[in-house]
């Protein structure tokens, strides 16, 4: 039987048009607070895509209201640039710090034809999305890259009486307008301050091989990079060259900083973001100040990666991660207890396939296992499932949920009462999807959409008389994902978003990888991944230390690497079931050998 989605409309219906939920949820507060007052520091009315996005979610909420823009004048007005391409190109030269960069710049260039058409710095016009609100223009004091504000525009913007102002233009900020806003000036820095100030964004990061991008919302001080960080998100150093293609996860994975942040401020206070703000940490950094690099360095970095290129080129095969599933039997003291990896037994998977995502189920005296059964050549997978014979070894396994066009892993399945359900990743369905079993083990029909929106790696508990479900957005990109935690009073009731969420916004640990379940010494475990330096590399075991409808925390007390294995390069899903356990592995492979 089909029915409508279960979820509050609130949480993804602005109007008249519906909106995605992993964007929206903090679009809306129930607390009866004042509307908090905000104004927005603009260098025009052009602006790239992803500060459109921030603005957007603000105009769609219910308890922010956009109260002042405030555009930049430039300081002196630009100069004429030459009309020819030969005297620009002069000019440059005849300017030792244009010199300096050239390379860079030329780099530039060329990774503007190669970056997403989606990419977060892409102009958009928001006059009509910005239409109605009061202006003000201002030419900033200063020189060079430090701005200060006129007393009388200091006045105006006071009168605004401002909770935040945010800055989406204009230089280094210094002085009276620091303190307009009764919670400061909020403010993007797109890097992990604990290693990188400066810029250019997310370009050092390739640079120096750092295995992480990071991202963090600050309040603006007058010392650099030394304001309360309200938020920070971590993500993979894309294995690119191109700077465009690092910064798409993390830009787009940051975009719901401002709207979670003032959704917090209006329903728990800024004593709640101080509580929960980022702790600092000393700066690690290689350099104090990261700066556009200078022609040398560039030479010294492409340089070499050219060259590899060039000699890989003519040698060059498609190389995929072909995953297996290992499994064990009778072990007295689990992976999860004592760390031990050794007895797992690889399974192979037919030609053109690998399998993955293994789960486990005992049903009727029988054990059983369902796992992702990818197809090569249909670029997509279906759910199969296979019975674990009393000797450990797995029969031939049959297909128990596919459909046409659609890709599924991930299958977590588990019973509630007499009943067994299947909640499976199927993100191009756009939806969290409940199954109920039919006819076991190969009939599931579909009961209802739990939450609206691409998520990946759902997985669902019951605890304390509520039922939980933890679930990673994949808006745009999984790779830009974060970490949901709702409960519900039923597996078919309103799920509602719980407000430690986002439970992680790091890539080392914002996925799940298994079932979430209850070890003899009773403690909660969540199997998490981590997609650091790739996807699915490790996995960690996390002991769930405080649930709640208020409060959520857990801590990491065993990871698993692949290293342990020979030629493995990610290891990403584990799960225990009576006296067997399942992991799953992936090698670098020919797709010729697969």
């Amino acid at each position: 039987m089909q029915t409508e989605p279960i979820i509050d409309s609130n949480l993804w219906q602005s109007g008249e048009t519906k909106v995605s939920p992993a964007a929206a949820f903090w679009r809306f507060s129930p607390a009866d607070n004042p509307q908090l007052r905000v104004g927005v520091l603009l260098d025009g009315l052009q602006i790239p895509r992803f500060f459109c996005k921030v603005l957007e979610d603000i105009r769609a909420s219910n308890f922010v209201h956009l109260e002042m823009l405030i555009f930049q004048v430039p300081p002196t007005p630009p100069k004429r640039e030459a009309s020819n391409r030969i005297a620009r190109r002069a000019r440059r030269l005849a300017d030792k710090k244009l010199r300096r960069r050239l390379l860079y710049d030329a780099y530039t260039r060329l990774d503007e034809r190669t970056k997403h058409s989606d990419d977060p710095l892409n102009l958009i016009d928001c006059s009509e999305l910005l239409a109605g609100v009061d202006s003000i223009e201002v030419r900033p004091l200063g020189e060079n890259f430090i701005h200060r504000f006129p007393d009388d525009v200091i006045e105006k913007i006071r009168a605004k009486n401002l909770d935040v102002l945010l800055r989406f233009g204009f230089n280094i900020l210094r002085g009276d307008i620091l303190k307009t806003a009764r919670y400061g000036v909020w403010s993007y820095h797109h890097g992990d301050n604990d290693y990188y100030r400066g810029g250019p964004a997310h370009f050092w990061e390739i640079y120096e091989k750092s295995p992480l991008s990071g991202v963090i919302l600050q309040v603006l001080t007058e010392e650099l990079d030394a304001g309360l960080v309200l938020c920070k998100s971590l993500f993979a150093t894309e294995p690119t060259l191109y700077v465009s293609r690092n910064r798409y996860p993390a830009y787009w994975g940051s975009a719901d900083f401002v709207i979670r942040k003032l959704n917090e401020l209006h329903q728990f206070g800024w004593t709640y973001l101080q509580e929960n703000a980022v702790v600092p940490q000393p700066y690690r950094g290689k350099r104090r100040i990261y700066r556009t690099p200078t022609n040398w360095e560039m030479v010294r970095w492409l340089g070499p990666a050219l060259i590899k290129k060039i000699i890989r080129y003519p040698l060059r095969r498609e190389i995929v991660q072909h995953w297996r599933i290992g499994l064990r039997t009778a072990r007295q003291n689990p992976l999860w207890k004592t760390g031990n990896l050794e007895g797992f037994r690889w399974l192979s998977s037919a030609r053109g396939h690998f399998w993955a995502d293994p789960f486990l189920l005992v049903h009727g005296g029988r054990r059983w296992m369902f796992f992702e059964n990818y197809s090569y050549a249909q670029r997509r997978a279906v759910i199969s499932c296979a019975e674990i014979s009393e000797a450990g070894t797995v029969n031939p396994p049959t297909n128990c949920l596919s459909a046409e066009g659609h890709h599924f892993s991930y299958p977590y399945v588990f019973q509630s009462g007499s009943d067994l359900y299947m909640v499976p990743e199927s993100s191009d369905s756009k939806s969290v999807d409940l199954y109920r079993c039919e006819d076991f083990p190969n009939k599931w029909m579909f009961v209802r959409s739990l939450l609206k929106g691409r998520f990946v790696d759902s997985t669902v508990w019951q605890s304390k008389g509520l039922w939980w479900l933890m679930t990673t957005s994949a808006e745009l990109d999984a790779r830009a994902g974060s970490l949901l935690l709702f409960f519900a009073e039923s597996l078919t009731g309103v799920w509602g978003l719980h407000r430690s969420s986002p439970i992680s916004n790091d890539i080392r640990s914002n996925r799940g990888a298994g079932r979430v379940f209850l070890a003899e010494d009773d403690r909660l475990i969540r199997p998490s991944q981590s997609c650091c330096p790739i996807y699915g590399y490790s996995f960690s075991l996390n002991e769930i230390t405080e649930l709640c409808p208020e409060r959520y925390s857990e801590r990491v007390f065993r990871t698993v690497k692949p290293e342990f294995w020979k030629d493995l390069c990610g290891v990403h899903t584990y799960n225990i079931a009576g006296d067997v356990e399942v992991i799953d592995g992936a090698t670098m492979t020919p797709r010729s050998q697969v």
